[in-house]
């Protein structure tokens, strides 16, 4: 089985590139979704990151206080590479685990920090999805219902653009550009490569 990563900075569109994949019967691992679950349901990594961040990165039910866990690593580069350093690994097993139950010529795992993260040097092949700066930045306010100065402080955590791409065996251009045709296409260079 093919293991292809997709990914794309805040705002490109990777989520939507990803369900079209998915309409054409392509199982999709979630990363970012996934990670959120894990950071719930692994005892062990809760409390590393109640160690690292603050008991108050929890709520009292048990869920995770995503507000204030951005607020504190987003604006603290140290912090935030702690808490990668806890999550990404548990995510990579989370991975793993959920491919075995996989059947399909190949799946994809949809991540925004696929490359910054290292996961991508245990996949296959990687796919970009690529947007102008200024379109991300505009669908991300919309979206996220947040301030410009929010989002950019996000922006400034991923990799530039440019440096994705030059790591990607497929670029998808959401931007002036219909999705299906594109997708289609990686998909039909996709199963030729599982067949081979």
């Amino acid at each position: 089985m093919i293991k292809v990563g997709i990914t794309g900075n805040i705002g490109s569109g990777k989520s939507t590139v990803a369900r079209i994949f998915s309409i054409l019967g392509i199982p999709i691992y979630d990363a970012d979704t996934r990670a959120k679950a894990v950071m719930i349901e692994n005892q062990s990594l809760v409390q590393s990151i109640k160690e690292l961040i603050g008991e108050d990165s929890y709520a009292s039910d048990g869920s995770l206080n995503r507000a204030i866990i951005s607020q504190k690593v987003f604006s603290n580069s140290t912090l935030l590479q702690g808490l990668n350093a806890l999550v990404h690994p548990a995510v990579f097993k989370d991975f793993d685990d959920w491919v075995l139950r996989q059947d399909s010529p190949y799946v994809l795992k949809e991540a925004a920090l696929l490359i910054e993260s290292g996961s991508y040097k245990t996949l296959d092949k990687l796919i970009v999805v690529s947007a102008p700066e200024e379109i991300r930045l505009k669908r991300s306010i919309e979206r996220d219902a947040s301030n410009e100065a929010a989002i950019r402080d996000r922006m400034k955590n991923q990799m530039p653009e440019e440096e994705k791409l030059k790591m990607a065996h497929f670029c998808v251009q959401n931007h002036e550009q219909l999705l299906i045709p594109q997708v289609i296409k990686i998909h039909q260079e996709l199963l030729k490569l599982s067949l081979v």
